[in-house]
């Protein structure tokens, strides 16, 4: 009997330890095409779905209303391979910061870059991350607002070939990527601390 309780013990314990936990977070960047591809490859990341959040419309479609919401990605990650503060260092060097118009060469509301913010905690390492890279550039103002996380609308149904677009479409994605120049400001910007996806 006690070698029995010990053995079911062992076995929670090792199971405990095992297990993955992983996190969840919403960001913003423009084209969710690029931000796939830009975080897909990141160590820790385990999954990049992409979406649209932060408006109050229902259901949102790609090509019908998606009034007020921004395109947007969700990432899972494992927190203890990748922490949310590194998760956002990587973020920075991948949009356009100081744009309040869109990015690069999508324009309007929905291709903003925006942060959101689950809970206190990541609001403020949000917050810490901005303001740091805000003293990387005094000159310029850091306009990436910090957001609170509403419902993440992920693309579906007929539109779902927007999923991992960058890799079911190389040649059309690697066009659009470099016609759009993306790369090219985040190489102006960031220099050699950009990562190009």
């Amino acid at each position: 009997m006690l070698l029995k309780r010990i053995l079911i013990l062992t076995v929670a314990i090792l199971t405990i330890s095992t297990q993955v936990f992983a996190a969840t977070t919403i960001l913003a960047g423009g084209c969710f095409w690029c931000m796939e591809s830009d975080f897909e490859k990141l160590a820790g990341v385990s999954d990049v779905v992409s979406g649209f959040s932060g408006g109050d419309l229902q259901n949102p479609t790609y090509n019908g209303n998606h009034v007020g919401h921004y395109e947007v990605v969700e990432i899972t990650y494992d927190p203890q391979v990748l922490s949310y503060r590194q998760l956002l260092d990587y973020y920075w060097r991948h949009i356009d910061p100081f744009d309040d118009g869109g990015q690069f060469c999508d324009r309007g509301h929905s291709y903003k870059a925006a942060v959101f913010v689950a809970n206190p905690e990541e609001r403020k390492i949000a917050e810490e991350s901005k303001a740091q890279v805000q003293e990387l550039f005094p000159q310029q103002k850091v306009v990436t607002p910090i957001l609170p996380a509403t419902t993440f609308w992920p693309i579906t149904g007929k539109e779902s070939y927007h999923q991992d677009y960058y890799k079911k479409n190389p040649i059309r994605y690697n066009y659009y990527r470099w016609g759009c120049g993306r790369d090219q400001r985040v190489k102006e910007i960031w220099g050699d601390e950009a990562d190009h996806g």
